[in-house]
């Protein structure tokens, strides 16, 4: 595990008063640019790179349902320098050193430069016009509280943009993630079963959490080293599904997924269905209920779900969740 990180058992031990104490300093912070009036005019490009692209769906979501342009892109598939734009870019990085987000955001204007970022003093914060801090909170090399923070942040920033408010019931979420997390724990045999000796494992979510699927294919493979692929729904309906076979499936959302989930178990394939809707267990489908939130706040409880699954996952593997097996040198800055 590299220097300046905690092990996965810590901040998973810790996640949820973690993510209680931003929730509600991110929402002080949020309320401050809104004042110094940083949050208006055209939508914001959100510009991350892996976990912190992931975390960003959620967020585009929210502004796009309240009819403002926004979109997610991915730092490392754009050439330099970047188009030249009206929307603000919001540049997306736990470490705040992510070298493809940063040297996208050193071409732009410097007035449009924004910065979601855990880390004190990073390379990112240092050129942002505008800056939102989730806390320097201590977090794993596989994110845990660094990834649901982030997700929380975008979600709030979100509904907060031209003129928005911030939903009430944020302060509440870390009383339903704990809850969340007993209900879990009391079922960790029968959700990491069909990964034992899985092949590979989908991850498919509803649009709006696409981002749950994406980072949750992550996890796996970081964590549990099971190849795995992250799709929103309607995507994995136009012909990826048409290879499902010795692997498993996770699936997080509501009535079309539910479809889906029983269409794969009815044909013999592993199922994790985690849904608000109440739904009957059958052969080769888990159920894992799941309450009723916001697009911006449900992605939090279902990375949750993954984390947990990929950690005991690892372990039923005899693997150790905070073993990394290659490091590169060129993904941060110094």
């Amino acid at each position: 595990m590299p220097k300046g990180y905690i092990p996965l058992a810590d901040a998973r031990a810790t996640q949820a008063d973690a993510l209680a104490r931003a929730l509600a300093s991110l929402a002080e912070d949020i309320r401050s640019l809104q004042a110094r009036h940083f949050l208006q005019g055209p939508g914001p490009i959100f510009l991350g790179i892996g976990a912190s692209f992931a975390a960003s769906a959620a967020a585009v979501w929210t502004l796009r349902s309240r009819g403002i342009h926004s979109w997610r892109l991915n730092a490392g598939e754009h050439p330099i320098p970047f188009p030249e734009t009206l929307h603000p870019m919001i540049g997306v990085s736990q470490s705040g050193k992510s070298a493809e987000t940063l040297a996208a955001l050193e071409t732009i204007d410097p007035r449009l430069r924004f910065s979601v970022v855990n880390a004190e003093k990073s390379p990112i914060e240092s050129i942002a016009a505008a800056h939102l801090p989730l806390g320097n909170i201590p977090d794993s090399y596989a994110s845990t509280i660094g990834y649901t923070a982030t997700v929380a942040a975008l979600g709030m920033l979100a509904e907060a943009w031209d003129g928005g408010t911030i939903d009430s019931t944020w302060p509440s979420l870390s009383d339903v993630f704990r809850t969340t997390e007993r209900a879990i724990g009391s079922r960790i045999g029968t959700l990491i079963a069909p990964l034992r000796d899985a092949q590979y494992v989908d991850c498919v979510a509803a649009a709006a959490s696409s981002g749950s699927a994406e980072v949750g294919a992550l996890l796996l493979r970081e964590i549990a080293r099971i190849p795995s692929t992250g799709m929103s729904t309607r995507q994995y309906l136009h012909g990826a599904m048409e290879s499902a076979g010795r692997g498993a499936h996770i699936i997080f959302g509501e009535e079309r997924e539910v479809q889906l989930a029983q269409k794969l178990a009815r044909a013999g394939y592993d199922v994790i269905l985690a849904s608000p809707l109440d739904i009957d267990e059958e052969n080769h489908l888990v159920h894992v209920a799941i309450p009723s939130l916001s697009p911006a706040q449900r992605p939090i409880v279902e990375a949750l779900i993954m984390q947990t699954i990929a950690v005991e996952a690892a372990i039923a593997r005899e693997l150790d969740p905070d073993a990394f097996v290659f490091q590169n040198n060129d993904t941060k800055v110094a």
